[in-house]
């Protein structure tokens, strides 16, 4: 054999590892949970919504392609999170963003998605632009929003009597998307807002001001729209004030369960929240728990991380129905195919995702339980009332999305 025949020789040999790497990666889903890992919403999104996308992989079981998770901390900073974004998606390859925690992040991210073609489902963030609008349609919002909690939790404030209010509120996107549609029920339940602060986020630790000026007020309520451990902060410090001693109710607006597990059950007794996911509400919820529990350090799964992994499922139920190869050409395609085909899933049953990209589930009201009342770690809610999915969200008309057609 001569010189040139051995130099083409090793040039095929040397390309088929470069094919095959070209075809893996033509058979492979890439996922990208940017969340906050370090901050004031690590608890509620952080790692273990990474553990619950990743338990959403391993359930989901063979299916013919790959599925790689990649995960980045975009410290609740819009600026960060957009850099991640658009070099996971021009470098990396990702074909679909997922979690994207603190809504002013998201909103940015959920631009991205839209001119980059790549899916964004959202778990955390809870601003309702994201369907109303600022609609996108690359994007699906799944847990909450900040309609469904202003509707069921301050709802049920102002049918208890809460009718004048003050809003301690978080100054960016979340908070105020919160605040206004709070203060839309309560003003046309008869209410009144009467005042609100805006509390510099993130790195505000101390409340006693704001908490003092709301007191001063007068008021029957007072709204906390921010969440995490401002939420708890918040709380905290309202009981070393004994302002609720003193006739004030606390609206925690968005609080979930590790934010009832940091206050502890003396401190949290009594308070009302809203979830549309808690892991001891059925047999089904009880088993994803069970699955998921090993990789969660102790904890019970937030309706935050559930969102992750019912997303993370419907979303590879689309990619399998349509095809790899059409799935990571189009976002707006494979959105289109998960809006087509109804959710099933144990974290949230049955539903659907309507054309704004709003998830369809019911929205249930809890009631913190008090000591006495709880069997067991992490058993801290009493069902108070469930809002039918129909009836849970915003009307599909209601909210400007440009995707509705008049």
């Amino acid at each position: 054999m001569d010189r040139r025949s051995l130099i083409a020789g090793a040039a095929i040999l040397g390309a088929v590892p470069l094919v095959r790497a070209r075809a893996q990666a033509a058979n492979t889903i890439k996922i990208g949970v940017l969340n906050d890992q370090s901050g004031t919403y690590r608890d509620i999104s952080g790692p273990n919504a990474v553990a619950c996308a990743r338990q959403a992989v391993a359930d989901f079981g063979p299916r013919g392609f790959n599925v790689e998770i990649l995960v980045a901390d975009h410290q609740n900073r819009p600026d960060v999170g957009a850099n991640i974004a658009r070099q996971w998606i021009d470098r990396d390859g990702v074909d679909m963003l997922l979690d994207v925690t603190t809504s002013s992040v998201a909103l940015a991210v959920n631009d991205i998605c839209r001119e980059k073609n790549k899916v964004h489902i959202n778990s955390t963030a809870a601003t309702s632009d994201l369907t109303g609008a600022r609609c996108a349609p690359t994007t699906v919002h799944w847990t909450y929003d900040t309609y469904m909690l202003a509707k069921s939790t301050g709802g049920a404030m102002v049918r208890a009597g809460g009718d004048s209010w003050f809003f301690i509120t978080a100054d960016y996107a979340f908070g105020h998307a919160l605040e206004r549609d709070t203060g839309n029920f309560v003003r046309e339940a008869g209410g009144r807002v009467l005042n609100a602060v805006r509390t510099p986020f993130p790195g505000t630790t101390d409340f006693s001001a704001f908490l003092v000026q709301a007191q001063a007020s007068r008021c029957k309520v007072i709204g906390l729209a921010n969440a995490g451990s401002d939420t708890t902060n918040c709380i905290k410090q309202a009981a070393e004030f004994g302002i609720t001693r003193r006739g004030v109710k606390l609206a925690a607006l968005l609080m979930l369960i590790p934010d009832v597990h940091a206050l502890g059950l003396a401190t949290a007794q009594g308070l009302v929240c809203s979830e549309t996911f808690y892991w001891d509400l059925n047999d089904r919820t009880r088993a994803f728990t069970a699955r998921v529990a090993p990789q969660l350090g102790g904890a019970k799964p937030a309706s935050t991380q559930a969102g992750c992994y019912a997303g993370v499922l419907h979303y590879l139920k689309a990619v399998q129905d349509m095809g790899v190869a059409q799935a990571k050409a189009s976002g707006v395609e494979a959105v289109n195919r998960m809006k087509a085909m109804p959710t099933e899933d144990d974290c949230f049953g049955a539903g659907s995702i309507r054309a704004d990209g709003r998830k369809i589930h019911p929205a249930h009201l809890f009631e913190v339980k008090t000591p006495a009342e709880s069997r067991a770690p992490w058993d801290y809610y009493k069902l108070l009332q469930t809002t039918p999915a129909e009836e849970a969200f915003r009307p599909l008309a209601a909210g400007g999305c440009p995707l509705i057609r008049a």
